[in-house]
């Protein structure tokens, strides 16, 4: 089968390979659509600390397709099934998943090799996170669930509340999904970027208002004056990835607000906070990583009852042979995400919803 391969920052090598068998507990299904995302991106550039385990590792994590063969002891699912599968699972009996906090598992399974034309879903995350289609759902639908259990996680844990003022710094496919899950929560949210064309996205997804941060001398102040009193915001949340970013997200908040930051920055990186304003101003400030199984459910059912329009974080199709430079368009701030089509693969419906 053709596959990408990652084997070090910068280098992924599109390769025939064997296509992978299944062992006890496992399936191997036939990719219908991958999906770009951005940490592939920052991984093709820089390399990911916890997502391979050796290298040379298959590259890619967000897809859906049909099982195309089943290992022993699989019961549950069946050759022919269309699934989609995220792409990690918690073990279920480490220290944080018996206090029910599972995305902090000690031995978090990942999975990757989307970017191919079959997969190999490991035993954990079939019993876990793996779910059957229904048949009004495409392949290129199902496959945001990942990020969009990332999101809903985060959602959860900040507690938007109907009526809360939000800022999201950052109107990529995370910062588009904030901004469409806080708005669906009944929030006024606030939306930055440096691209109008993502920031018109955000208006699409639910922003009430915008602002491009190449167009104002101070983002600080740009975002406290579209506030009560120009106070703040009741929650900031940083989809960026940038410690300055991090810094203006503090700032925009009101006495007793919660910051979220959730945009992972470059390992070795910190921020500076005024200690007399996270006193005095009671701020609440909070870290978030990845998904649990319960907000994997969460986020499949969003998609698969239709509040969450997956359709419309699609920009375009792309052949499997294009993956980087669809990875390249993202990093240009071209696009939301693209589907990624492997031979004989299902290109998405886009424009049909």
């Amino acid at each position: 089968m053709k596959a990408f391969v990652f084997y070090q920052p910068g280098d992924v090598r599109y390769e025939e390979i064997a296509v992978p068998k299944p062992g006890p507990g496992e399936l191997l299904v036939k990719v219908g659509t991958a999906l770009t995302c951005g940490t592939d991106l920052k991984t093709y550039r820089r390399g990911h600390p916890s997502l391979f385990k050796t290298l040379p590792s298959p590259f890619g994590h967000e897809f859906a397709g049909t099982i195309v063969e089943i290992g022993a002891g699989v019961t549950q699912f069946q050759e022919g099934q269309r699934v989609v599968a995220v792409n990690s699972a918690p073990c279920g009996t480490c220290y944080y998943c018996r206090i029910h906090h599972e995305s902090m598992c000690e031995n978090l399974e990942f999975l990757n090799g989307a970017y191919a034309e079959y997969i190999v879903v490991p035993e954990r995350i079939v019993q876990r996170n793996t779910y059957i289609l229904p048949t009004h759902l495409s392949f290129a639908e199902a496959a945001l669930l990942e990020p969009l259990a990332c999101v809903v996680h985060g959602i959860e844990e900040i507690n938007i509340q109907l009526g809360d003022t939000v800022v999201v710094n950052g109107a990529g496919p995370i910062g588009l999904m904030f901004t469409n899950l806080a708005a669906l929560r009944g929030a006024r949210v606030i939306a930055c970027d440096l691209s109008n064309e993502r920031l018109a996205s955000a208006r699409h997804f639910g922003a009430s208002e915008t602002i491009n941060v190449t167009h104002v001398p101070d983002q600080v102040e740009a975002v406290r004056a579209l506030t009560d009193g120009g106070r703040g915001t009741d929650l900031a949340v940083e989809a960026v990835g940038l410690p300055e970013v991090w810094e203006k997200a503090v700032r925009m908040t009101r006495k007793g607000g919660t910051i979220l930051l959730f945009g992972g920055a470059k390992s070795g990186t910190s921020i500076s906070i005024d200690t007399v304003l996270l006193h005095y101003s009671e701020l609440t400030i909070k870290g978030i990583f990845h998904h649990t199984p319960k907000h994997v459910k969460v986020a499949f059912d969003l998609i698969s009852n239709g509040q969450v329009h997956a359709l419309d974080y699609i920009t375009a199709n792309k052949t499997l042979a294009e993956t980087i430079d669809a990875l390249e368009l993202i990093g240009r701030q071209q696009g939301i995400k693209y589907a990624i089509v492997p031979p004989d693969g299902v290109p998405a419906p886009i424009g049909t919803k």
